[in-house]
């Protein structure tokens, strides 16, 4: 097994028990891209389901989008070394975005789209009941400020939900810092997929910015106050409904009643 330090999985062990993500009898699938976070994720699964008092069976699915020359083989190995069953699922993905994606337009959200209904479909046909992503806490934060600055709304990533398709998305990594995750993969020298493995790269296509310019703005703001995400994820768990604009958040007992 390989090691992952004793503060990591604190971490996650302590977000699985507040948040009831994984428990007895439970069927997982880790959406494994091959990156750093997903791979601390399936390696974080596989300590947790050697120690904890409750049995659940995990798998991992690499999504092939169909491009040229595109291997999971090393990917493949590595799990079998470790123990993790591991199938890479062949999709068109790449074959139908030349059709549907335009030149110069923003390609993120489509190939996330893809990605997830094919993760899903595989889940389906697999009998999973939940489906596993390795976002930690540092895309939270950054999806939240994202929605608001660009979409005027307040949205975070949420650890647990029901899907459509009637089962569950969890993200076990939800309170981990992603520089936990870069120590983890440096720490093992794991060969990792980084964008090299992205359909945009064979493509003329809007790099994205709103992240990248988040992700700037955060790390700037932590250099200043280096406990500024320990507020946020506080202001997280605190949540004061009835102070902002949205009436139907107030508890008001002097409108809405009958005469």
């Amino acid at each position: 097994m390989i090691p992952m330090s004793k503060k990591l999985l604190k971490v996650i062990g302590k977000t699985n028990a507040e948040f009831r993500l994984i428990g007895e009898g439970d069927k997982v699938l880790v959406g494994l891209s091959g990156g750093k976070d997903s791979l601390a994720l399936a390696h974080a699964l596989k300590h947790i389901q050697r120690n904890a008092p409750f049995d659940f069976a995990f798998e991992a699915c690499t999504v092939k989008y169909g491009m040229p020359d595109e291997h999971y083989d090393f990917l493949s190995a590595h799990c079998e070394k470790y123990g993790i069953k591991h199938t890479v699922y062949d999709t068109n993905i790449f074959d139908v975005s030349q059709d549907a994606i335009r030149e110069n337009s923003s390609f993120c959200s489509y190939f996330s789209r893809m990605r997830r209904g094919a993760l899903y479909s595989f889940a389906e046909e697999g009998g999973f009941n939940k489906v596993a992503l390795g976002h930690h806490f540092d895309d939270t934060v950054e999806s939240f400020f994202m929605n608001m600055f660009y979409n005027g709304s307040m949205r975070a990533l949420a650890p647990i939900y029901k899907t459509g398709r009637g089962f569950h998305l969890i993200r076990p990594l939800i309170q981990v810092r992603e520089s936990q995750l870069r120590g983890f993969a440096m720490d093992n020298n794991l060969q990792v997929v980084g964008d090299e493995a992205c359909p945009a790269m064979l493509k003329d296509v809007k790099m994205p910015h709103a992240r990248a310019s988040t992700k700037v703005w955060l790390s700037e703001l932590e250099a200043k106050n280096p406990d500024i995400f320990k507020m946020i994820k506080a202001s997280f768990k605190h949540i004061h409904d009835d102070t902002f604009l949205d009436p139907e958040r107030w508890d008001r007992d002097d409108i809405g009643k009958e005469s």
